[in-house]
């Protein structure tokens, strides 16, 4: 199964959401990531969905999306010719004597630290998938107290760009 990507116009209306995956979960196909934003135009939102599947079977269900009324526009985005992006927030124990290997791993990661106590630390970090799993298992040493992690991010690069005139 190959990792597929697409990126949605669609009616920023209620039930929306609901349809566009239950369309999916309905040909038995789990969603890996799932994103939904507000848009440069209030009528739309974007909805990038990250599934793993065939290419047969995503040729499929990319051409029943863009059969709903409420999809106003749908692209496929490669690996290539995109930026995807993911946001990871991990808390984890911390006590004085590992601070300074914490710090390590933010600055190798380019990761931020959002919050500080005497018993733990919150991290965040911004990039590709790949890299917030290496960055997760780094961690895991240290005690993962919790984490959040956004669905995915993504835009083509260059001119090309999904708008709703194109």
């Amino acid at each position: 199964m190959e990792k597929h990507y697409l990126s949605m116009l669609v009616d920023n209306k209620s039930g929306v959401l609901s349809r566009i995956s239950g369309l999916i979960a309905r040909r038995g196909y789990n969603i890996d990531s799932l994103s939904v934003c507000a848009t440069e135009d209030e009528r739309l939102s974007r909805m990038t969905i990250a599934i793993s599947c065939d290419e047969r079977t995503f040729k499929q269900i990319q051409a029943q999306l863009a059969k709903q009324i409420e999809v106003e526009k749908i692209v496929e985005l490669k690996d290539s010719d995109s930026v995807l992006r993911e946001l990871l927030i991990i808390k984890i124990s911390c006590k004085n004597n590992i601070i300074p290997e914490i710090v390590d791993l933010t600055t190798i990661y380019k990761a931020k630290t959002v919050d500080i106590t005497e018993s733990s630390v919150i991290l965040e970090l911004t990039g590709r998938a790949s890299k917030l799993d290496s960055f997760i298992e780094m961690l895991r040493p240290y005690g993962i107290i919790v984490m959040a992690r956004s669905g995915l991010s993504a835009l083509q690069r260059g001119a090309t760009c999904l708008k709703e005139s194109d």
